[in-house]
């Protein structure tokens, strides 16, 4: 298969032709046979013998089902997706059915121009999306009171457990108050992860009604409004008794009541908190969803996540990047204000959008109809003798029925209500409800159907003295593109500023942006999946599991371990469950103690944060001068720490991009010292099929979905990051509040929904059964061949920073630029941005190396792609080439003056030592299709100096 031959027999003609594999992979059999002859080699399997040392090679191939074609694979997911019942979902729990606008679905969330972006961090190719989400946070902050809000949250429970972490740091480390309190009005869902974050970083969490709130050793209040039963309460006195006390008080909310009710912000609140999904993004059981956070201007270096800051180019030109970088992980590390390394941006851009689509005026029209349909339908159940618990309410009842059985009745009618378990039934409507659902309710409760329009005639809509009375949303982009044409237009003038995939490859070391194939995106849109309540009975959701076990059973195959939980619904969130995990089965042996984790100096930066956030202390361990984990180093430190190791977090391959033969021993010498493996899984696009974690000696990973199993990046999310486990580790896996999800011992509760995104997971489902056992290992071979051949071609031009023994890199490698920083005084960043004059994404800057580039090329790319790549890089070279010889200065290079755009090239007076033909189209291709950089080189430094993070006037863009 690996040299193009293929058997000619008669069975060979019983499977179908098309095979997904082909489509997946972009080497063609005669590309495949010219890389090897570049690099040497005979052989697939001889480069692979050669980039994989035999001692990790797994002893049999992968056991999976035979591959499907796409048509077959989406007959099969249709099958799971009809499974599932598409129920009315009135349960509430922060979770509500939307109209996700047709323009929006067909143009951000089917379209890859939209979902393949990469993280914002080279602002120069995302101002698109930067806008979209700049535009997100001037909403949040609007609606909220607040004065800055970062640019969207995992879910509104991790959104709450960072708040609480907030106001811990925002009081100061003199500040030793250690109690946090919830108040028991809040979602469950939420209550379970506050207490789940707070327990390693020894907080105690006090859950009561608002009266009970401790008045001693407070540092923080969590409180809901309107809460989980949909009382909207008057905290004001309550957020003044905390405030007395030194302590900051955190509120989470519901966006479309803040468009009716008085904005948390102007009555204290000092975070504000909660999820953006009924902003036109499906339920999807669950995920992935935007949620918010904003705070207080004083704050605004404590808040987690990423913020959208206005700067200017270097024409002073209004720009948008990521601010306030410096509290980034891979900087911070042990040090950081969170392990939150990627957000729900392409959620958070449809949630913009919708708010773009209705302006004020129409959000708000669509939350005073939910108003009035709640208020009438209270009226109703109220005159036939239901007992509605609540006076003031925007969406939600909680009614004490006074005869028979409405959950039952509700059920009959295709309508799940909310038991909550003390013979109240709760009831949370939306802005799908019409007449004929308030006819179904009310029946539900045995009253008949009512002239809706003469009992609201007669309804006080009003929330009394707390009803909204600052404007919001006054930006003129909230009051623009009213109609379809416009807000489409308005679409794909953001998608043009952006580079994608469907542009050109983005080589990214560790980040592997590979294919997302249509037939695995096309059931993400399918209502089978995406118009699931998270909380909807369990026999309605028997697709949904069927799918989760499958899947389970296929990443445990592909690890080769026992247990799996897809909770963590992030890359970092894998890695915080997974030493949960271990933390648990410690305690578990009475072992509780060890708190020691030993981390290389080459890991990944959100490594050291999630081991901070679970309770343990980070004990750096060095690496060699090959990048290696220094084995010396490490024995001497698991021995000095042997009392209280409790874990390893290892990188494998290597963040240097090699396959480290002493793996096996290092996992031995853990062992020894009572400790555990967790293995980062963010290179597993090396390994499937060729080495299983568990076979080397690892006792957790986490596998990131949204990369080697191909759920798209989404320009900076959505993500999962589901961990798989040894059987002994299996029990202690996360659990849930609200669902039984069978782990005995649970560490706690990791994301709001039980299967953190379940909607996305059809996406990694289609492409393990499309592709088949043999095709993953494939992919693998595939992935370790591009990269080196380009390791190959490129250091004709650059040093290769590390290679195995063999001379040979995994499936990514590092070029060193730092020689060339000296000869020419070029930096890593102005080829970076050169880069984009050719029509490219940088590689991972500075990564685990300063002044280096790490590349990754991925399987999806064919040999015509790479060699673009590695052709502009060669060219770039000889640019440096120039001002090393002095025929030009660095100043006066195009490498300084990258990324060129439009305006410059074309503008009437050219001052360069360099041709405008040479800044613009710097390679032939660029001749043929061109992408144009909206905005020149970003002034980073002054952004921060002159922090804006909501919408700027339109005049600035103007000017």
């Amino acid at each position: 298969m690996a040299d193009g031959t293929q058997d000619v027999a008669p069975a060979s003609l019983l499977s179908h032709p098309d095979r997904f594999g082909s489509r997946h992979l972009g080497p063609r059999p005669d590309e495949i046979a010219a890389m090897l002859q570049a690099l040497g080699c005979a052989s697939l399997s001889a480069l692979i013998d050669d980039a994989v040392p035999q001692s990790l090679r797994t002893p049999r191939p992968l056991t999976l089902p035979p591959p499907l074609t796409e048509t077959e694979v989406l007959v099969d997911l249709r099958a799971l997706a009809d499974d599932n019942q598409v129920l009315r979902s009135y349960l509430g729990l922060g979770y509500h059915a939307a109209v996700i606008p047709p323009v929006i679905q067909r143009n951000i969330l089917e379209n890859p121009g939209w979902y393949t972006q990469y993280t914002p961090y080279q602002p120069e190719i995302s101002q698109g999306r930067l806008e979209a989400l700049l535009n997100f946070q001037t909403l949040v902050a609007d609606l909220t009171g607040m004065d800055i809000a970062n640019s969207s949250m995992l879910d509104e429970a991790t959104a709450a457990a960072e708040a609480m972490t907030l106001c811990k740091r925002g009081l100061g480390r003199k500040n030793k108050a250690t109690v946090f309190f919830v108040a028991d009005h809040c979602h469950p869902q939420t209550v379970a992860v506050v207490q789940t974050r707070a327990e390693p970083l020894g907080y105690t969490v006090v859950v009561g009604p608002v009266s009970d709130c401790p008045t001693e050793g407070l540092f923080g209040a969590l409180v809901q409004v309107p809460d989980t039963s949909g009382a909207i309460g008057d905290l004001r006195g309550f957020v003044d008794r905390v405030h007395d006390q030194g302590a900051l008080v955190v509120v989470a909310t519901d966006l479309f009541a803040l468009t009716l009710m008085e904005a948390p912000g102007t009555w204290g609140a000092d975070v504000v908190v909660g999820n953006s999904q009924r902003f036109g993004v499906p339920l999807g059981f669950g995920g992935p969803h935007a949620a918010f956070m904003a705070t207080r201007d004083a704050y605004r270096r404590q808040l987690p996540g990423r913020i959208i800051g206005v700067s200017k180019d270097a024409h002073g030109r209004p720009a948008l990047r990521l601010a306030l970088q410096t509290r980034e992980q891979h900087i911070r590390r042990d040090k950081a204000t969170s392990n939150i390394c990627t957000a729900q941006v392409l959620l958070a851009v449809m949630a913009s959008m919708y708010a773009v689509y209705h302006g004020p005026d129409g959000l708000t029209a669509i939350a005073r109809r939910i108003h009035a349909f709640t208020r009438a339908l209270a009226e109703v159940l109220a005159s036939a003798g239901h007992q509605v618990l609540h006076q003031r309410f925007f969406d939600t009842l909680r009614v004490r029925p006074g005869s028979g059985d409405p959950l039952a009745a509700a059920l009959a009618l295709g309508i799940n209500l909310r038991d909550f378990g003390d013979g109240t039934v709760g009831i949370a409507l939306d802005e799908t409800v019409d007449p004929q659902d308030l006819d179904d309710l009310a029946a539900a409760f045995g009253c008949g159907p009512a002239d809706w329009a003469d009992v609201l005639s007669g309804l006080d809509l009003s929330l009394g003295d707390l009803d909204r009375t600052a404007p919001f949303m006054g930006h003129p982009i909230f009051h623009s593109h009213r109609s379809e044409t416009e807000l489409l237009r308005y679409i794909k003038r953001l998608e043009a500023k952006d580079l994608s995939l469907t542009t050109s490859m983005i080589p990214l070391g560790s980040c592997t942006m590979k294919l997302n194939a249509a037939a695995e995106m096309v059931p993400v849109s399918w209502a089978g999946f995406g118009g699931i309540h998270p909380f909807a009975p369990a026999d309605q959701t028997r697709g949904y599991r069927e799918l989760f076990d499958r899947l389970e059973r296929w990443l445990c195959e592909i690890t080769g371990f026992d247990g799996c939980s897809l909770q963590p619904n992030a890359g970092s969130q894998g890695e915080y469950a997974g030493l949960l995990t271990i933390r648990a089965w410690q305690q578990g042996r009475g072992q509780g103690h060890r708190d020691v984790c030993l981390i290389p100096m080459s890991a990944h930066g959100t490594n050291p944060a999630s081991a901070v956030m679970a309770g343990m202390r980070v004990v750096v361990v060095k690496c060699d001068g090959d990048g290696n984990v220094d084995l010396d180093d490490l024995g001497a430190k698991a021995a000095r720490h042997s009392d209280d190791l409790a874990a390893l977090m290892i990188t494998y391959p290597s963040t240097h991009g090699v396959f480290e033969e002493t793996i096996h021993d290092v996992c031995r010498l853990v062992h020894e010292h009572g400790g555990q493996v967790y293995l980062d899984g963010a290179n597993m696009n090396a390994m499937v099929g060729l080495a299983r974690p568990a076979e080397f000696g690892a006792d957790v990973c986490h596998l990131n979905l949204h990369k080697t199993f191909c759920i798209p990046h989404g320009g900076g999310g959505p993500g999962m990051g589901p961990i798989c486990v040894a059987a002994h580790l299996a029990p202690h896996l996360p659990g849930h509040p609200l669902v039984d999800l069978g782990h005995a011992r649970a560490s706690g509760c990791i994301s709001a929904a039980p299967w953190g995104s379940p909607s996305i997971l059809p996406i990694s489902y289609a492409y393990i059964a499309m592709m088949g056992a043999a095709d993953l290992t494939l992919a693998s071979e595939l992935a370790i061949l591009n990269a080196n051949y380009i390791a190959t071609r490129l250091s004709e031009h650059y040093p290769v920073l590390y290679k195995g023994k063999t001379g040979r890199v995994a499936h990514e490698c590092i070029i060193d630029l730092r020689p060339l920083k000296a000869s020419s005084g070029i930096s890593v960043d102005d080829v970076a941005k050169r880069l984009m004059d050719f029509g490219f994404h940088a590689p991972t800057m500075s990564f685990p190396v300063a002044g280096t580039l790490m590349i990754e090329p991925t399987e999806s790319e064919c040999q015509a792609e790479l060699d673009r790549l590695c052709d502009a890089l060669a060219t770039i070279r000889e640019e440096i080439r120039a001002v090393e010889d002095g025929l030009l200065s660095a100043g006066d290079s195009p490498l300084r003056h990258a990324p060129h755009t439009a305006a410059e090239v074309t503008a009437d007076a050219w001052q360069r030592g360099y041709a405008r033909s040479q800044a613009a189209w710097p390679a032939p291709w660029t001749r043929q299709h061109k992408f144009w950089p909206p905005v020149s080189r970003v002034d980073n430094a002054w952004g921060d100096r002159n922090l804006v993070c909501e919408c700027p006037p339109l005049d600035a863009y103007e000017a």
